[in-house]
């Protein structure tokens, strides 16, 4: 049995009542786990056929999957970008709103990146992400992770909330506050959250998602959504921060999340004292009740006339080296030029109507690579999302030699022919070798590979 905190389990008792034992017991059972198909990588239908994972599906993830797979994070599917492994619950809340295609989104407090990844699948390639996390270690895994599915039009920034509100006014259609909380959710998994519980922070937490959210405010359009969320279970961290935030912003309101969401979780819990009428469109995702761990989530809505996604003016190009251009005709069957610009110094792929000012992105797009005298090197990231575009492809079986030597950085025999080629497995890149003479020279980065 876990060394609950006898304060937390008090509390829980009020809120539980007669569930208060069932819930207890889930406490003390199995991790659930799960994983995502990246639809950008791979179609659904297609993956369906050679799903090694486990073909439990997830109810409200059209995508989604329970894991049964051990070891799943070294299989070649995985350094393929084809899925994201994720804990089931912690998938809901990007299921909370229908997405529109041309929308652009925040996600807030994004890392490891769970929530942005699916968020971007939703969107499709001509949406806009961008994903923030505050401290540069975890912002350097949430960018991994993006390049790791070989995704567009993302961006990622490391900075503060009240930063991001002065970065992006008014820009975004969409924002995630996955607010970081007191864990209460993540008791069953991590004995961590456990030792570092305590009301104090609980009430601390609450405080610094009620700025967060002030943040978001600045940051939305009038007509947007905010999708609150936390994993923890304490009212003063869920529906009385979202009451809060109710009564000190009349222009938003509380609406229902997606049928399929709110058929798996449980209704917000009223409390003395709360003046939305509503709360209960708020969810709550139990793990004695829904298989995955603990969740809450509300869909916040500005009541305000929406206004249709203007495209920001061209902001003025620096030049880009003919060099840049003679790689890309060699190297790819077809890509849009006007998607070709330049960020901090590098050749990257991504909208040309959305400008993003010097310094102000961890990173943008889709970086193309190193632009060094008279050549390319090129990024991962590049092998990553233009693979399907690629001239040369070397497709290797799962299961093959050749594909363990390529995960583990060593050199393989190929009949491709000379020059920069993408190596894929079920038609998903995996990364990109320089073929000569038979030879594929591994470029497969040094910190991905296995040993």
């Amino acid at each position: 049995m876990k060394n609950l905190p006898l304060e937390f389990t008090d509390r829980m008792k009020k809120l539980l009542g007669d569930e208060f034992e069932e819930f207890i017991s889930a406490v003390n059972g199995t991790p659930v786990k799960g994983f995502r198909v990246n639809t950008e990588k791979i179609s659904l239908e297609d993956f369906e056929k050679i799903n090694v994972f486990g073909s439990e599906r997830i109810p409200y993830v059209r995508n989604g999957f329970y894991l049964e797979m051990e070891k799943a994070g070294n299989h070649p599917y995985h350094h393929a970008g084809m899925v994201y492994i994720q804990e089931p619950g912690a998938m809901a809340p990007a299921e909370c709103v229908e997405i529109e295609t041309d929308w652009k989104i925040l996600d807030m407090c994004a890392a490891p990146g769970g929530k942005s990844t699916q968020l971007k699948n939703r969107l499709g390639e001509k949406g806009l992400l961008v994903s923030n996390e505050i401290i540069p270690s975890r912002c350097k895994i949430l960018t991994g992770n993006i390049e790791r599915l070989g995704l567009k039009n993302c961006i990622t920034t490391c900075m503060d909330t009240s930063r991001l509100a002065k970065t992006f006014p008014e820009t975004f259609d969409l924002i995630m506050v996955d607010a970081p909380c007191s864990g209460e959710g993540m008791f069953r998994k991590d004995d961590t959250a456990i030792e570092e519980w305590s009301v104090q922070n609980v009430k601390m937490c609450a405080e610094r998602q009620a700025e967060i959210l002030e943040n978001a405010v600045k940051c939305l359009k009038d007509g947007g959504y905010i999708v609150y969320a936390t994993c923890t279970f304490s009212l003063e961290e869920n529906e009385m921060a979202v009451n809060n935030f109710l009564e000190s912003h009349p222009e938003f309101e509380i609406v229902p999340a997606k049928k399929e969401v709110e058929e798996n979780t449980s209704d917000g819990i009223s409390f003395e004292g709360c003046t939305c009428e509503n709360i209960r469109f708020a969810r709550r995702f139990y793990p004695h009740k829904s298989k995955g761990e603990g969740q809450f989530m509300a869909v916040l809505h500005n009541k305000r006339e929406r206004y249709e996604n203007q495209k920001n003016l061209p902001k003025k190009q620096e030049k880009i080296d003919k060099t840049v251009f003679d790689f890309l005709d060699s190297t790819l069957d077809s890509y849009d030029k006007e998607m070709v610009t330049m960020y901090n110094g590098n050749p990257v792929y991504f909208t040309p109507d959305f400008e993003v000012k010097k310094g102000t992105a961890f990173a943008c797009g889709v970086t193309i690579g190193e632009i060094c005298k008279n050549y390319i090197k090129p990024h991962h990231q590049f092998f990553m999302a233009m693979g399907k575009n690629f001239k040369r492809k070397i497709e290797l079986s799962p299961d093959s030699e050749e594909i363990k030597k390529y995960l583990r950085g060593e050199e393989f025999s190929t009949s491709c022919d000379n020059g920069w080629a993408v190596v894929t497995v079920n038609g998903s890149s995996v990364g990109g070798v320089k073929v000569s003479g038979g030879k594929a020279k591994n470029h497969y980065p040094k910190g991905l590979r296995l040993f």
